[in-house]
């Protein structure tokens, strides 16, 4: 047997003003084949658990691209060519294979390319065209009919946040090795829901969903079970929730079920949409609990759903209500950041900070702030796997010591308390930890948190799912239309 992997990964928020370019994949890491080589992180974790499996059993790995960009508007047209076009002259190079597995996103949009994914596939399935094809996606991820018709077996995450990843890789292997190894047949069908809202899978009514989801995966017949929660802000015609299951050999099984988990999650949609608060009624919040700390989520500026990280909203209010004790991060501001490590560690000075995107960025704060930290190397958890942090600053305001800002250079979310921890602010001498993230951020700061409240700010990713404005997504959606099948 023959095995051959490859990464190629993004989410594409259709209203960023970021454009994602080769700068973009390179600050997260390109890997020309290599990526194996070193340990792993989030986007190369599942590269590494299938040459691991492989190898186990002797088969011979050829290992391709592996190219991740942090969230941001649609991939420039020549670079996602020329990562597809490498991937696809690896494979030539390495044929015959029997297995190709893909660790992708699902919602990969390239200038002249609504659907990346489902034309790398395509083309993939053009060369090896008995090969056993799988891929691995986000639940975030427009699910397409030419990602559903060319490749063997899909499986999505089925927890957000994404802690799963390691174990729905190991879940491919074993369903596209037993494909390749003449035990079973994949055959998949997948159902629209009609629903576009963010689906949080640690508690109540998703969180039963999912739990009864993977029982039904021991059902006769059934090889996988997946539900697609789309990606709200990609502007895609299938953008949405998609059931799909994967059963040996029955289409009609596979299709039943996929329409038995979506008409159950739309029956159940009222229960598991979780309303978000304005800033005003966020802060009202929060004055009147007790205790701390407070974790707050500023949902609408969060680099993993593409948005630039660096609004001002939530703290400008907070500055303005004279709120204290306050950790708040991290900004995406390389200039301010730049400034910072020229004035040193110990320095005091002005600095600008973030609104550097135009309007969803909010106007830029004019502080004055104490230098306590700069760092470079530090790490922060996503699940099990490190997501770098780049180079860092911690700062206090002059003003009032009880304000921290975490301010770095490489765009990313706020997933862990170690984003803080790793420069030495104790979380818990703070009432207010301000995180730049919509979902991710649970896993980590729930066990510390008194309580979190999501704020939904002004900005890319705003959770206003009845009125994204659509170009190419059919209204006929919850909660755009109460019935839309109707």
């Amino acid at each position: 047997m023959k095995l051959f992997t490859a990464c190629l990964a993004t989410e594409t928020n259709s209203f960023s003003p970021l454009p994602t370019g080769y700068a973009g994949f390179a600050e997260s890491g390109i890997h020309h084949g290599t990526a194996t080589q070193g340990p792993p992180d989030y986007w190369t974790g599942a590269l590494h658990i299938w040459r691991k499996r492989a190898e186990a059993r002797g088969w011979e790995v050829a290992e391709s691209l592996a190219a991740f960009a942090q969230p941001a508007g649609p991939t420039v047209r020549p670079v996602y060519e020329a990562f597809r076009d490498e991937i696809l002259a690896d494979l030539r190079a390495a044929m015959p294979v029997d297995m190709v597995l893909l660790q992708l996103h699902g919602a990969m949009i390239a200038d002249g390319y609504d659907d990346c994914e489902g034309d790398l596939i395509a083309h993939i399935r053009a060369i090896a065209p008995d090969a056993k094809i799988g891929g691995l996606l986000d639940p975030h991820c427009h699910l397409t009919k030419a990602m559903l018709t060319k490749a063997t077996a899909l499986i999505a995450f089925k927890e957000y946040p994404h802690i799963d990843l390691p174990a729905r890789a190991e879940e491919l292997f074993t369903l596209i090795t037993d494909a390749a190894e003449g035990r079973t047949n994949p055959v998949m069908r997948d159902h629209d829901c009609r629903i576009i809202m963010a689906m949080p899978t640690p508690e109540g009514a998703m969180r039963a969903y999912v739990d009864a989801m993977i029982a039904r995966e021991s059902e006769p017949g059934v090889l996988s079970l997946s539900l697609a929660h789309g990606f709200p802000w990609g502007d895609h015609e299938r953008t949405g929730a998609r059931a799909f299951a994967v059963t040996d050999g029955d289409a009609d099984l596979a299709a039943r079920m996929a329409r038995e988990l979506g008409e159950k999650l739309f029956s159940e949609r009222h229960e598991i949409f979780q309303p978000v608060h304005d800033i005003a009624a966020a802060l009202d919040m929060a004055a009147a609990a007790s205790g701390g700390p407070l974790v707050l989520a500023d949902m609408s500026d969060n680099a993993g759903g593409g948005a630039p990280s660096d609004a001002t909203f939530l703290l400008r209010a907070m500055l303005e209500r004279g709120v204290s004790s306050i950790v708040s991060g991290i900004f995406y501001d390389p200039m301010a950041l730049r400034v910072l490590q020229d004035a040193g560690e110990g320095a005091t000075l002005p600095i600008r900070l973030g609104g550097k995107f135009g309007p969803m960025s909010g106007d830029p704060l004019d502080l004055r702030v104490r230098v306590r930290k700069l760092a470079s190397g530090l790490t922060q958890r996503f699940g099990s796997l490190p997501v770098a942090l780049g180079q860092m600053a911690w700062v206090t305001l002059a003003s009032d010591d009880s304000i921290d800002l975490v301010i770095n250079d490489t765009r990313t979310q706020t997933f862990h308390p170690e984003a803080f921890t790793g420069l030495g602010i104790d979380l818990t001498a703070r009432r207010h930890v301000c995180v730049k993230s919509s979902n991710h951020y649970r896993a980590g700061f729930a066990p510390i948190a008194r309580a979190i409240i999501p704020v939904a700010t002004p900005g890319a990713i705003t959770p206003d799912f009845a009125n994204i404005p659509y170009t190419r997504r059919a209204p006929n959606y919850w909660p755009k239309v109460e019935d839309p099948f109707a």
